[in-house]
C-alpha cells in the first residue's frame, strides 16, 4: 500500500471541508444557487405514468409561473434558472431528449407519479427532519398537472410549487392543521374560536357540509365541547386584504408573502409553531444558507424565465471495478467479494441491464466487456469472471478509468452509467482522476471494505451522486452482500428491483441447531433466493415453506469452486407467509453462519413494502447523529413496524437502537412512517456502517397518510355566497389496512461523522406536551425524554406556566414555577401524566393558560424548552338546535350543543378523569399534531 503524500493530504483536507458542508442525510439533490437563481432542479416522471406530452408542458408552465411568484414572495431574491425533466424510458424516444448523466428518479427533487391506492391528488413534500432541515422530495400526481378542475381546490400550480419548495428547500412547515383546524384564542382580549391560520387576519366562515351521495348542503358549525364539531371547515373569503401567508393558503390571489415576525400567528396550533419554536416562516427562510449567501436584486422586473432540458433514462449499464491488491487476500476479503458480487450478479442486478467487470491492483484489467443480462444463463456466465485471487499494489484511478473505457466501448459515452468501486486500501494518487470522475457523467457507488479503505472514496460518491457504503470485515460475506444489495436501479420502477428481506450473522456452537424464520409477504415473492454461507464446515440445511413443503441441501446450488455458500432459488412466486429455516452446525467446532434472503415484487401493479436508511449529524452543539428509517408502501407510510438500527464501527463494535415513530425525541412527526433515534456513541472521522431491520406484524402494522400535504381548499365565500368544492377523497382505515400484512425488510448505509460530539448530552427536548383543563385542574401529558437525549431517564422536570405565551417562549426561567417534587421521570418513550392545581389563578370562562417544561439530567444538564401547550376553559355561546327545515335552508343556521366539562360519573376519581379526557381529546384530533 502507498502512503499519503502532500497532494493527498491537501485532497483529504478538501474532502473534510466538503463533508462538513454536506449532511449525511443529503437527498442527492443537485440544486445550487447561482446569482440568486436555482440551477439544476431535477423533476422526474415515474415509469408507470402513461405517456402524455401535456405533463411536460404543464410542468414547464408550473415552474415558469413559480419562478415569478417566488421572486415576488422573497422580495426579489430567488427564482428558478434551469430545470431538468427526466423522461422514463417507457416513453417513446425523441430527438428532443438528451441522455441522463448523474440525474436519476430516486434522487430527483420533484417526482411525478400516481398515488398508491388512488389516494387523492394532494401535492406534498416528504420531510424527515426538523426546522430548517431540507426535505427529500416533492410529489405531484399526473392528475394535479393535467386536471384544470383541481385549480379550484389547490390554486394556481405555480403558487402550489412555491409552497412545496419552501418545505423542501428551507425546512419550514404548514401554517394550517387539518387535525386541529380551530383553537381558542384570546388575542382580542376576549376568548373566541379561531381557525388555525397565518395570518390571523384571513377572513372567512366556519361551515359544516353534509352530503348524501352527490346532494350536499351546508350549515353553520355546531359546538362540541370547547370547539366546533369534527368536520367543521373554515371557508375563506375569495377577496382578501392580506398578503400572507404562502404556507397557509397560497391560492388566495392577495397572498404574495410568507408570514413574518410582524404578522405571524404564534397562537395557532400548527406544525410551523410547534417544530420551529414559534418562528415565522420568513424568519426561518432568512436564516437559511441561501438567504445568507445572497442579496436582494435591485432590478424589480421579472427574472429571466427558466430553461428546461429534457433527459431520458436508458438501459442500466454497470461496471464492477474490484480491488484485487495484496491486502484483499487477508480476512477472507477476496472470498467474501466473490460471494457478494455473485449475489449481485445472480440476484440483485435487474434483467435487461448491462454489466462489465474490471479488476485492479497496480494496473487495471478488463475481465469482461458490457454484457446484457437477458437470462439466468447470462447471469451465471458473468460470475466466472469474478476474481478469486489477490496480489499487488493499489491504483484506484486505473480501475475507475478502465471501467469508464469498458462502458465507452459499448455506448460511446459514460453518461448515465454506473461504476461500483470496491476497495480495501488507500491510494495517494486518487486526486489525479477526481476531475475525470466529475466530468464523466457517470454515477460512482463506493464500497469501502475494512478499516483501511481510503477515506477519499466518499468524495467520488458525493460528486457523482452515488451511494457511499461500508462493509466491516467478517469471516462470512453478509456485510458485503448487504452493501451490494443496496445498489439497485434508480429508474423508479420498484417492481424490477431486488429487495432484501433478511440478513443475519449467527454463531453456531458444535452440533447446535439454528431455528428461525423469515416472512415473505404478499407484496413480494418473485425471484426469491435463500443464500446460506459458513466460515468453515458445510452445515445441514432445511427450509420449509408456509404450506409445509421442505427443501433440503440437495435443492440448493453449491458452487464447486466456492464450497462455503449454498443458494436456494424458489421457482415462480414464493408462497406468502413464514418460511422457516433450520441449520445445524455439524462441525466439531463453533462457526459463523450467515443467512441472506432476497426477493422482488410479486406483481407490477402492487408496490412492495420498502425500508430506506439515512443519517444526519445535527449541526448545533452537542452534535448528535440522528438515524432515520423510512418504511413505506410506495407513497404511503407504514405505521406500527418494529424497526431496529444496528451501528458498527470499523473495529466491529456494534450498538443496536430501536427507532420510533412517536413524534418525540429525534422523531419530528408522529405516525409519518419515518422512524428515528439519536446516536451519541461515535467519534468524528470514523466510519460507521448502518443496518436497519424493519419487521411488521398484521396485528399491529398499518398504512398511514402522508403529512405536509397541500391545503385542500373546501370552498370560497364571495359576495356573501359560499361555493363549496368537491369533498377531499378519503379512505377508511379498514380500506387501507386490508392491503398490508406481515413483512421483513433490511436496508443498509454508512456515514462518517465530521464533527466531534460534545462532552455531554442533555436530556432530549419534549416536543409533544399537551395540556387541558378538567374540573378546575390542569392535566399534562407528554412522552418522557431520556437523561441523554432520548435514552435512559431524566433526573427531574422543571414546569412553568403563564397566561402569556411569550413569557414562556422568551423568558422561561422567570415564569411561574410548578411544584414537581413528587414527579419522578419515567424511562424514555414512556407516557407521563401530571396534574396541576392552580393556586393563584381563578379558572373561569375564557381562561387560557400556557405551559412549558424542561427535563434536567445529571450533571446540571437541561433540555431545551419544550413545545408550549395551551390549556383552555371556554364555554361557547349558546344557540338554538337547527331543525330539519333549517338544515335545508343553507348556511345561516344556529346550533346548540351541551358542554360536557367532566366525566360521565360525578364521582370519577382523578385517574378516571384523566383517561376520560384523554380519550375525548384523542378522538378530536391526532395528539401528535396538536400544540
Amino acid at each position: 500500500k502507498q502512503r499519503a503524500g502532500p497532494v493527498m493530504v491537501a485532497f483529504q483536507s478538501l474532502i473534510f471541508l466538503l463533508a462538513f458542508q454536506l449532511p449525511h442525510v443529503a437527498r442527492g439533490s443537485m440544486v445550487w444557487l447561482n446569482k440568486n437563481g436555482y440551477e439544476d432542479l431535477v423533476i422526474a416522471i415515474n415509469p408507470r405514468v402513461p405517456e402524455d406530452a401535456n405533463i411536460i408542458e404543464n410542468t414547464k408552465a408550473m415552474i415558469t409561473s413559480a419562478s415569478k411568484y417566488l421572486f415576488e414572495a422573497t422580495t426579489h431574491r430567488f427564482f428558478f434558472k434551469s430545470v431538468k425533466i427526466i423522461i422514463p424510458k417507457t416513453w417513446k424516444k425523441s430527438t428532443n431528449y438528451s441522455r441522463v448523466k448523474t440525474e436519476s428518479y430516486n434522487k430527483a427533487d420533484v417526482i411525478i407519479a400516481d398515488p398508491f391506492l388512488k389516494y387523492g391528488d394532494d401535492p406534498y413534500t416528504l420531510q424527515y427532519g426538523g426546522c430548517k432541515d431540507q426535505g427529500r422530495y416533492i410529489h405531484f400526481t399526473p392528475n394535479f398537472l393535467l386536471k384544470s378542475s383541481l385549480l379550484n381546490v389547490y390554486g394556481d400550480r405555480g403558487r402550489v410549487f412555491v409552497h412545496e419548495w419552501a418545505h423542501l428547500r428551507w425546512g419550514v412547515f404548514d401554517e394550517y392543521n387539518s387535525d386541529a383546524p380551530f383553537y381558542v384564542s384570546k388575542n382580542s382580549g376576549k376568548a373566541s374560536i379561531e381557525a388555525t391560520r397565518c395570518s390571523a387576519h384571513v377572513t372567512g366562515k366556519p361551515v359544516f357540509q353534509e352530503c348524501n351521495g352527490n346532494n350536499c348542503n351546508i350549515r353553520e358549525c355546531s359546538y362540541d365541547g370547547q370547539l366546533y364539531e369534527p368536520g367543521c371547515t373554515f371557508v375563506p373569503d375569495k377577496q382578501q386584504n392580506i398578503t400572507a401567508s404562502i404556507m397557509y393558503m397560497q391560492s388566495l390571489s392577495s397572498v404574495v408573502r410568507f408570514c413574518d415576525n410582524k404578522n405571524h400567528n404564534a397562537e395557532a396550533p400548527n406544525l410551523q409553531n410547534k417544530i420551529c419554536n414559534f418562528k415565522s416562516t420568513w424568519e426561518v427562510i432568512m436564516e437559511s444558507d441561501d438567504f445568507q449567501n445572497s442579496s436582494e436584486l435591485s432590478n424589480t422586473t421579472d427574472p429571466v424565465e427558466p430553461t428546461f432540458s429534457l433527459l431520458q433514462t436508458q438501459d442500466r449499464a454497470v461496471c464492477l471495478v474490484l480491488d484485487v491488491s495484496g491486502s484483499m487476500s487477508a480476512n477472507r476479503r477476496i472470498n467474501n467479494l466473490y460471494q457478494a458480487a455473485e449475489v449481485f450478479l445472480l440476484q440483485i442486478i435487474e434483467i435487461g441491464s448491462w454489466v462489465g467487470i474490471v479488476t485492479f491492483e497496480s494496473k487495471a484489467y478488463e475481465k469482461v466487456s458490457l454484457t446484457q443480462i437477458t437470462s439466468d444463463a447470462t447471469r451465471l456466465s458473468l460470475t466466472q469472471y469474478l476474481p478469486k485471487t489477490a496480489s499487488g499494489g493499489t491504483n484506484i484511478c486505473a480501475g475507475v478509468q478502465q471501467g469508464f473505457q469498458v462502458i465507452q466501448n459499448k455506448f460511446q459515452t459514460t453518461y448515465g452509467s454506473e461504476i461500483v468501486l470496491l476497495t480495501d486500501g488507500e491510494d495517494s494518487t486518487m486526486s489525479k482522476c477526481l476531475e475525470t470522475v466529475k466530468q464523466s457523467g457517470a454515477i460512482i457507488h463506493t464500497i469501502a471494505l475494512g478499516p483501511s479503505a481510503a477515506r477519499e472514496l466518499d468524495e467520488f460518491s458525493k460528486v457523482t451522486g452515488g451511494l457511499t457504503l461500508y462493509a466491516i470485515d467478517k469471516v462470512v460475506p453478509s456485510k458485503l452482500t448487504e452493501s451490494f444489495g443496496e445498489i439497485t436501479s434508480g429508474s423508479g420502477d420498484i417492481s424490477e428491483q431486488s429487495i432484501q428481506l433478511e440478513s443475519k450473522d449467527l454463531t453456531a456452537a458444535s452440533k447446535q441447531w439454528i431455528n428461525d424464520s423469515v416472512t415473505i409477504d404478499k407484496t413480494v415473492g418473485n425471484d426469491t433466493f435463500f443464500v446460506i454461507a459458513w466460515s468453515s464446515y458445510q452445515p445441514r440445511i432445511f427450509v420449509r415453506d408456509p404450506k409445509g413443503k421442505q427443501y433440503g441441501i440437495s435443492d440448493f446450488t453449491i458452487d464447486n469452486t466456492n464450497t462455503r455458500s449454498a443458494r436456494l432459488g424458489i421457482s415462480g412466486t414464493a408462497e406468502a407467509g413464514d418460511w422457516h429455516y433450520y441449520i445445524e452446525n455439524d462441525s466439531t467446532q463453533s462457526q459463523s453462519i450467515s443467512v441472506t434472503v432476497t426477493s422482488r415484487a410479486a406483481a407490477s401493479n402492487v408496490p412492495p413494502v420498502t425500508v430506506k436508511a439515512y443519517m444526519n449529524q445535527v449541526n448545533t452543539a452537542p452534535y448528535p447523529v440522528i438515524i432515520y428509517a423510512e418504511v413505506s408502501q410506495e407513497f404511503l407510510p407504514v405505521l406500527g413496524a418494529t424497526v431496529i438500527a444496528t451501528i458498527e464501527n470499523d473495529r466491529g463494535t456494534a450498538e443496536s437502537l430501536q427507532l420510533l415513530d412517536n413524534g418525540a425525541g429525534a422523531d419530528t412527526i408522529k405516525n409519518d412512517g419515518i422512524y428515528s433515534r439519536y446516536f451519541t456513541s461515535f467519534q468524528s472521522g470514523q466510519r460507521y456502517s448502518l443496518k436497519v431491520s424493519a419487521r411488521g406484524r398484521s396485528t399491529t402494522v398499518r398504512l398511514g397518510r402522508r403529512q405536509n400535504r397541500a391545503l385542500y381548499i373546501p370552498g370560497y365565500r364571495e359576495n356573501g355566497k359560499i361555493q363549496m368544492n368537491a369533498p377531499r377523497p378519503e379512505f377508511s382505515d379498514e380500506e387501507i389496512q386490508a392491503h398490508l400484512g406481515d413483512f421483513n425488510r433490511i436496508a443498509t448505509n454508512s456515514f462518517v461523522p465530521t464533527i466531534s460530539p460534545g462532552t455531554s448530552f442533555p436530556p432530549g427536548k419534549i416536543t409533544d406536551l399537551q395540556a387541558f383543563i378538567q374540573n378546575y385542574t390542569i392535566f399534562l401529558t407528554w412522552t418522557a425524554p431520556g437523561g441523554v437525549l432520548d435514552n435512559g431517564q431524566a433526573d427531574h422536570y422543571i414546569i412553568k406556566t403563564s397566561e402569556n405565551l411569550l413569557d414562556l417562549k422568551d423568558d422561561f426561567d422567570n415564569a411561574n414555577a410548578v411544584n414537581t417534587s413528587a414527579l419522578v421521570p419515567k424511562f424514555a418513550g414512556t407516557t407521563e401524566i401530571f396534574t396541576i392545581k392552580p393556586e393563584n389563578l381563578m379558572i373561569e370562562n375564557g381562561t387560557i393558560i400556557y405551559v412549558a417544561m424542561r427535563a434536567a439530567g445529571s450533571g446540571n444538564t437541561t433540555s431545551d424548552v419544550s413545545n408550549i401547550a395551551q390549556a383552555t376553559w371556554f364555554i361557547p355561546p349558546k344557540a338554538t338546535v337547527p331543525s330539519d327545515e333549517d338544515r335545508k335552508g343553507g348556511v345561516n343556521i344556529a346550533a346548540i350543543v351541551a358542554i360536557v366539562a367532566g366525566c360521565v360519573a360525578v364521582a370519577c376519581i382523578i385517574v378516571s378523569s384523566t383517561i376520560c379526557a384523554l380519550q375525548k381529546k384523542k378522538r378530536r384530533k391526532d395528539p401528535a399534531i396538536r400544540m
